[in-house]
C-alpha cells in the first residue's frame, strides 16, 4: 500500500528520481516493472502502476462494453495511451514527452502513494486543485465520507 508525497524535479529529459521509500518495496512486488498513463479523472496527472497492478486495471477496463462511447474514450485514455517504464540505474524513470506534455508535467512535479497506484501531478495543477477541494468538500461530502471517522 502506497501513501504520501513527495515533491520531485523533472530534469531536462523528462526523468524524476523515484522516491528511495518506494523503492524496495517496487522492486518486490513488480521486479521494477511499471505501467504509466493518464489519469482517468483529472487534468495535470499521470498514473503509475506496478505491473501486476495494472493488468488488474487493464483487465476490467477492457471488459467494457466497446458500444458505449464513453468506454471507448475511458479505454483509449488508460489503456490505449500506456506505456511500461522501469527505473534506470540510477532509479529515475523517463516519462514519455507525449504524456508529460498532456498532462503539463513541467519542472516540478508531485509524487503521491494512492494505494495501489501513484499519481504524478503538476505541482501547480494540485495546489489549485486542493484550494478547489478544500472549498467543495463540506458541502459535497458523501453520506459515506460523513460517516468516516478521522
Amino acid at each position: 500500500m502506497f501513501f504520501g508525497e513527495t515533491a520531485i524535479n523533472l530534469d531536462a529529459k523528462g526523468r524524476m528520481a523515484l522516491p528511495t521509500r518506494y523503492r524496495e518495496d517496487l522492486e518486490a512486488a513488480c521486479g521494477n516493472r511499471l505501467v504509466l498513463t493518464y489519469s482517468a479523472f483529472d487534468a495535470g496527472c499521470l498514473w503509475l502502476y506496478p505491473e501486476p497492478e495494472w493488468e488488474r486495471v487493464r483487465e476490467q477496463v477492457m471488459a467494457l462494453s466497446t458500444f458505449n462511447s464513453s468506454h471507448r474514450s475511458l479505454q483509449r485514455r488508460l489503456v490505449g495511451s500506456a506505456t511500461q517504464l522501469e527505473p534506470d540505474g540510477n532509479s529515475r524513470l523517463l516519462l514519455p514527452v507525449t504524456l508529460r506534455q498532456v498532462a503539463g508535467l513541467e519542472k516540478r512535479v508531485v509524487f503521491m502513494g494512492m494505494g495501489q497506484r501513484f499519481e504524478i501531478w503538476n505541482e501547480e495543477i494540485l495546489m489549485q486543485r486542493r484550494i478547489e477541494e478544500e472549498k467543495e468538500i463540506q458541502e459535497k461530502a458523501s453520506s459515506e465520507m460523513a460517516q468516516l471517522v478521522l
